[in-house]
């Protein structure tokens, strides 16, 4: 079996790689900012579980299983979406400051234009407080690699700076409740038991 990830992320792609699992990165063509619009005020883990869904179905492939995922942040009763720019980042930064950032990821298997599988996980990421200085001195190091992150920040380098605290796993936190899709995996018969 190789399975196919409806995704660019990195990050996606080395926890499979990493856990052993054979794959091929097929990047979904999704226009995730009008699927949230059309959600409005669905629950924060329902949209991540749509835009996952959405980017399994994206792409087709009839014989092997498709993995999509999703993640989003959401901070107080705001949902913050990648950053477009740099000043938008710092913008973010400087409102997650002292606070707890809910981050929800999820994933949706697909096979033959249908959602065979879906789960969703959360963690919380308690931020410390960040002085300007900080801020521009840890956009100077990770912009643009964290304009793909919705939380401007990568977990397994220098973003690990930005947390007091971390609840939830590892995975949920790299942007994929791994453990669970293995399982999925598993149970599809797509990997040994």
């Amino acid at each position: 079996m190789t399975l196919v990830l409806a995704s660019k992320s990195a990050s996606r792609a080395a926890m499979l790689e990493a856990a052993g699992v054979a794959f091929e990165a097929r990047p979904a063509r999704v226009d995730e900012r009008a699927l949230e619009a059309r959600l409005g005020a669905a629950p924060p883990d329902q949209v991540a579980l749509a835009l996952a869904e959405a980017k399994a179905l994206a792409v087709a492939e009839p014989e092997r299983p498709v993995l999509g995922s999703d993640s989003l942040v959401v901070v107080g009763e705001r949902r913050f979406d990648k950053p477009a720019s740099r000043e938008e980042a710092a913008e973010h930064l400087r409102a997650f400051s002292g606070r707890v950032m809910h981050l929800h990821s999820a994933a949706a298997i697909a096979r033959s234009g249908s959602v065979v599988w879906r789960e969703t996980s959360l963690a919380m990421l308690h931020t410390r407080e960040f002085s300007e200085d900080f801020i521009h001195t840890y956009l100077d190091t990770e912009w643009p690699a964290v304009s793909h992150c919705v939380g401007v920040f990568r977990i397994e380098g220098p973003g690990v700076q930005l947390f007091e605290r971390i609840e939830g796993d590892q995975f949920t936190v790299l942007g994929m409740p791994l453990l669970a899709v293995l399982g999925a995996l598993r149970d599809m018969g797509e990997l040994p038991r």
